[in-house]
């Protein structure tokens, strides 16, 4: 059913659910009283005597005292429920003042679809939007509702919180990507969503979900501190996860009629071009991701953060349209006005919502210091590219020292005590002796030593004062591509099966999820049921040689997102040794292939990298040797400090620890990378779908990812050393380290 008969459908639907959630509740406040209502009743008995003798005078005593009881923990729980802080998503409110023309095109959308208009508007670094309800207590004041001229007096009263309309929130990217046409019409079934959210019925089932979803939050949090406290926090989360059972299908289902009437209502605006902006959502989403895992990442792990993020996302997406076939005519868009010029500064809020991305993804701190500052793009190539190379560089060299390999390799010039890549080359060249079927099996458990052990920290240069000192932030030259990601939802694949109206408007309409809230344990409380939706993924080996400066970069890039899953908890000190064992048999599987010094070298590498980053977690999330900033933070839009808790940073990380087998190779190629540098003239440069890569006049190096892993896995240098004669590079040549 379509038009109006189907909208009127969704919302007799959603109404009827959210009455079944609100007959819940009614429910648990009746068992909660049927205790004191009975105690009443022998109270009352006993006093016109009615109700005399032992037996009922005892009975009164007990059903009393329960009824006390009873009613004390249905305050308890109630109180939990009413002071928890519902969880909501880290942004940065966009003022009506920095864009009159966005908040005025999203007020002519309301109208023309006769529904409330969104109290504000902010913007988060995903490739999503939604409604967000803000109006619990701990949110901050509530906006002011848009009124009509003449609608309300000076002096008369406040707007009541419950009143306040949602917040509607905006993945950046589209405003950067979209043309202004494509985002009104990707917008339209969202902002259609204020109208069943303004339901009595609806809103009141809402609030009650999302407290029970802060409330599990709060009892189910760590550090309480003895058995009582235990003991009561347990019982009141057995009951707001039991009330949460109670509620989940209704809930699922409400927001389903939610977003039917919701769609339905959306259909009579910019159908058309909403169907061809939805194939840009997919690509914003590609364009982005690529971003984040290849671009974005080295510059957080040497604490810069891009303050252009935005920006990149329309290179990375044009430079995509020119190498994919399949996104050909997507740049001819480029003419048309894009969307962010509806902001007054998009620069400024380009700069915060990079910041709030690095929070989001890294964990870095809230703004510019001198160990955590911005770079522009220009700069990118020898602030970052560079100094990562260089910094694996001098971590490999250091791992060498600490092994005892000797600094004058074979092919070294007599006197030369430097750094050079023939030392690296000669220590993972399988000898000829060993060049046997065997030699390539597995290593001993004596070859490798315990990545607890090895290298002592006493024979090695110290990081921060020895030559060369790296920074404690940079783990390798390019980052690994994340699998698992599910493909970018387009107009033929439906999304939005959960039903969230506030987020998607519509299944047809729906962009990839949005980034989990920051609080309470990845609660959401958008669609009135417990999920969570991890923007993580597994890495990938099969793409490590795209991952590389010398890999095919002419391909399209995946772009998959894992399925929404409950992070793991973290291990309890008994279960502690079992995950460090299971730890440690990945680890040797993964090792399995390669040789014993290539082994011995990884996990070498490996403890070096857990020690700097606890070293830089306990000093600060930048790194101690980045450069300062050249200015202060421009004075602009910052992302909302009342949402932010700073002790679940990063609420997504990007990627999970690297095997040894990728440290290796990683640092491998960055010492490859320094000698092209120093001794054939190669210059680091930027790609903005691969991230550092390597130019030799301009042109991308090729065919280095597979001959860097044969020298890994099997201990042949060969095919490398084959490369590097044909574009004259001296491995025995010192290179200059960070």
């Amino acid at each position: 059913m379509t038009g109006t008969g189907g909208e009127e459908m969704g919302v007799q639907a959603a109404r009827s659910r959210a009455l079944a959630v609100l007959r819940v509740r009614s429910r648990a406040l009746a068992v909660a009283l049927l205790p004191a209502a009975a105690a009443v009743i022998l109270l009352a008995g006993g006093a016109t005597g009615h109700l005399t003798g032992g037996v009922w005078d005892a009975l009164r005593w007990v059903v009393s005292v329960l009824a006390l009881l009873v009613l004390a923990a249905a305050a308890a729980v109630a109180l939990v429920v009413a002071r928890a802080r519902p969880a909501v998503t880290p942004t940065v409110t966009v003022d009506e003042e920095s864009a009159p023309d966005l908040y005025g095109m999203v007020r002519d959308l309301a109208d023309r679809l006769d529904v409330p208009a969104p109290s504000a508007i902010a913007l988060t670094p995903d490739c999503d939007s939604w409604l967000e309800d803000r109006t619990h207590p701990a949110h901050g004041r509530p906006p002011p509702a848009a009124e009509p001229d003449g609608a309300t007096l000076p002096g008369g009263p406040a707007p009541r919180r419950g009143d306040a309309a949602p917040v509607l929130v905006i993945g950046s990217p589209f405003l950067w990507w979209m043309r202004v046409g494509e985002l009104r019409a990707v917008l339209a079934p969202v902002v259609a969503g204020t109208g069943p959210s303004a339901h009595p019925d609806i809103a009141a089932a809402r609030r009650f979900i999302r407290g029970l979803d802060a409330a599990a939050a709060v009892v189910s949090a760590g550090g309480r501190r003895g058995p009582l406290s235990r003991a009561v926090h347990g019982g009141l989360g057995r009951v707001v996860r039991l009330l949460l059972r109670g509620c989940r299908v209704h809930a699922a289902e409400m927001e389903r009629g939610v977003a039917w009437a919701a769609a339905e209502r959306a259909q009579a605006v910019d159908y058309g071009v909403r169907i061809v902006a939805q194939e840009q959502v997919g690509l914003a989403y590609a364009g982005w991701d690529r971003l984040l895992t290849r671009v974005a990442l080295p510059a957080w792990r040497m604490g810069r953060w891009p303050a252009r993020l935005d920006v990149g996302v329309v290179a990375a997406l044009t430079e995509l349209s020119r190498r994919d076939r399949l996104a050909e005519g997507f740049a001819s868009r480029l003419g048309e006005r894009p969307a962010c010029d509806l902001l007054e500064e998009p620069g400024a809020m380009d700069e915060a919502v990079s910041l709030l991305a690095a929070r989001l993804f890294h964990g870095g701190p809230s703004g510019a210091s001198p160990d955590w500052s911005p770079v522009g793009w220009d700069d990118y190539p020898e602030e970052v590219v560079d100094r990562t190379w260089r910094t694996d560089a001098a971590r490999l060299h250091r791992v060498l020292d600490a092994l005892g390999v000797r600094r004058a390799a074979g092919h070294t010039a007599p006197g030369t005590g430097g750094p050079t890549l023939a030392r690296v080359l000669d220590h993972l060249t399988t000898p000829a002796d060993e060049a046997s079927p065997g030699a390539l099996s597995t290593p001993a458990p004596a070859a490798a030593p315990d990545p607890a052990e090895a290298p002592n920290p006493a024979a090695a240069p110290d990081p921060a004062t020895a030559p060369g000192a790296a920074s404690t932030r940079a783990h390798a030259a390019e980052p690994v591509e994340p699998a698992g990601r599910a493909e970018p939802p387009g107009s033929a694949e439906p999304a939005g099966g959960d039903g969230s109206v506030t987020r998607t408007g519509s299944p047809a309409d729906a962009a990839p999820h949005r980034p989990p809230a920051p609080a309470h344990g990845d609660h959401d409380t958008h669609g009135g049921h417990l999920a969570t939706h991890p923007h993580v993924a597994q890495p990938d080996a099969a793409h490590l040689e795209a991952d590389l400066p010398g890999g095919d970069s002419d391909d399209p890039p995946g772009h998959r997102r894992a399925t929404p899953a409950t992070p793991a908890a973290a291990p309890t000190p008994a279960a502690a040794p079992a995950v460090d064992e299971a730890d440690d048999e990945a680890d040797d599987d993964d090792l399995a292939g390669t040789t014993a010094r290539g082994a011995a070298l990884a996990a070498g590498l490996s403890a070096q990298l857990a020690r700097e980053e606890a070293e830089a977690s306990v000093t600060g999330a930048g790194a101690p040797d980045a450069p300062p900033a050249a200015a202060a933070p421009t004075a602009g839009p910052a992302p909302d400090p009342a949402l932010w808790d700073d002790r679940a940073l990063p609420l997504l990380p990007l990627q999970p620890p690297r095997t040894g087998r990728e440290i290796l190779t990683a640092h491998v190629t960055a010492m490859v990378c320094c000698a092209a540098m120093d001794t054939a003239g190669a210059v680091p440069a930027l790609d903005w779908l691969d991230g550092p890569s390597l130019l030799f006049d301009g042109v991308r190096a090729a065919d280095l990812a597979p001959s860097v892993l044969t020298l890994v896995e099997t201990g042949d240098p060969g095919p490398l050393r084959t490369w590097m004669t044909e574009l004259g590079i001296r491995p025995e040549k010192p290179v200059r380290l960070v």
